[in-house]
């Protein structure tokens, strides 16, 4: 597919990429992105099931979505990933780095692999998958770049040392590149949730956060995955660099 053609909506014809979709924020994600025109690659790394049943209420809406498997913590995941979804899709110009992990500790108790493998997934993985896509969305003179960070990034929490830093660098280099490709049509955001209900976050106590959060509540995916769709979308081309913070009033 050629990304210099446009579809009929006068966008660049091309693809969105939505990591660790099988589920919660990035499965929400997928169906937002399919409902808005975008046919979907849903990645997934484990959990097959989930994205088969994200790929099949896509198609049943009347989508287009490709389940599409990979280890992000292999540095040739993302040219293996990618070349995947331009066989069937073309392009992508819409990348979503949702895929994240947690191991959490205090900081004399996490172990070296313990913090390495979370900033392979949360950070290593989502630059690598960025500098892949940049190539294709400099060319078509438009691209969307959604970070899925955290309120953790720049807001402390006990026991999550290399959870934060995996999020206050995906921050950093969100802020970076925005401003490097920013005259080239292409947008640069990180969303930054705060507690939401997903598998990720199954294991907190109920209720342990609710007097915290203002709003009296934790988030939902579809809440996350509006705002990330508002970011993918045309209306959003002037907004670049920037850090949506949506947590129910918990960082105000």
């Amino acid at each position: 597919m050629n990304p210099n053609n446009s579809d009929r909506n006068g966008r660049p014809e091309g693809a969105a990429l939505v990591t660790g979709a099988s589920g919660g924020i990035g499965g929400a994600t997928a169906r937002a992105l399919a409902a808005s025109g975008w046919p979907v690659a849903v990645h997934f790394r484990s959990n097959p099931d989930g994205a088969a049943e994200v790929v099949a209420s896509i198609e049943e809406s009347g989508g287009r979505a490709l389940a599409v498997a990979a280890d992000l913590d292999s540095a040739e995941a993302a040219d293996h990933l990618l070349t995947q979804v331009e066989e069937s899709f073309g392009p992508v110009l819409v990348l979503v780095n949702n895929a994240g992990r947690r191991a959490d500790g205090l900081s004399p108790q996490i172990k070296d692999q313990e913090w390495q493998d979370v900033i392979e997934t949360n950070l290593n993985a989502a630059f690598r998958l960025t500098r892949r896509t940049l190539k294709p969305m400099l060319r078509a003179r438009f691209g969307r770049v959604i970070n899925v960070a955290s309120v953790v990034g720049p807001r402390a929490n006990p026991g999550q040392a290399n959870y934060a830093a995996s999020k206050a660098g995906l921050i950093g280099m969100t802020k970076t590149i925005a401003v490097e490709v920013a005259r080239r049509g292409v947008t640069v955001n990180a969303v930054a949730p705060g507690l939401v209900e997903t598998r990720l976050t199954a294991d907190l106590p109920a209720g342990a956060f609710d007097q915290a959060i203002p709003a009296r509540r934790p988030g939902t995916p579809d809440e996350i995955a509006a705002c990330i769709g508002f970011l993918a979308s045309d209306e959003a081309s002037y907004v670049t660099g920037s850090v949506l913070t949506v947590d129910g009033g918990m960082s105000a």
